[in-house]
């Protein structure tokens, strides 16, 4: 819990603006959208060969062989958003590893989970691939320090 100098706890209000503060700090350190996509991707997977529906009397049921196969890359995308989030420095082989599963899920897993999760997958994906930390997007200054790329007179770069 946070405590002024003067011992008081903050007003909830200055709680919720210092919270909401840290969070977007942390959001902005990492592929943020590219894990919450890539997650999200997972559960439709997860969730159609398991479900029954009762559409007016009439039951429906999407469970087929492919039970296994959309469990485990359901549960693979969702370690590989979580890894997008704790793990920034491993976004391109976490991409590229979502592109390939949310493919896959396509034949294995009942359309991949009916579209929904091979949409976010692919976004996911996408995202994950083409992030860049805030560190590496700033362009590089040039020093004063540089050395001088002027030739002493007489002297030739071709050597005569």
């Amino acid at each position: 819990m946070i405590t002024h100098l003067s011992g008081k706890r903050p007003r909830p209000r200055a709680l919720t603006a210092h919270t909401r503060r840290r969070f977007r700090t942390w959001r902005g350190e990492r592929p943020f959208w590219a894990g919450l996509f890539t997650s999200v991707a997972g559960l439709p997977i997860l969730y159609w060969p398991y479900a029954d529906l009762d559409l007016g009397g009439v039951p429906l049921a999407l469970s087929t062989t492919s039970g296994a196969g959309s469990l485990i890359i359901g549960v693979l995308l969702v370690v590989l958003g979580l890894t997008l989030w704790y793990r920034p420095h491993l976004r391109v082989f976490a991409g590229i590893a979502t592109l390939l599963l949310t493919l896959v899920s396509f034949p294995v897993a009942n359309l991949g989970g009916l579209f929904l999760g091979l949409i976010s997958g692919l976004i996911g994906g996408s995202l994950a691939c083409s992030w860049i930390p805030p560190d590496a997007a700033e362009p590089s200054t040039v020093t004063a320090h540089q050395e001088s790329t002027t030739v002493p007179p007489g002297d030739s770069r071709r050597g005569t």
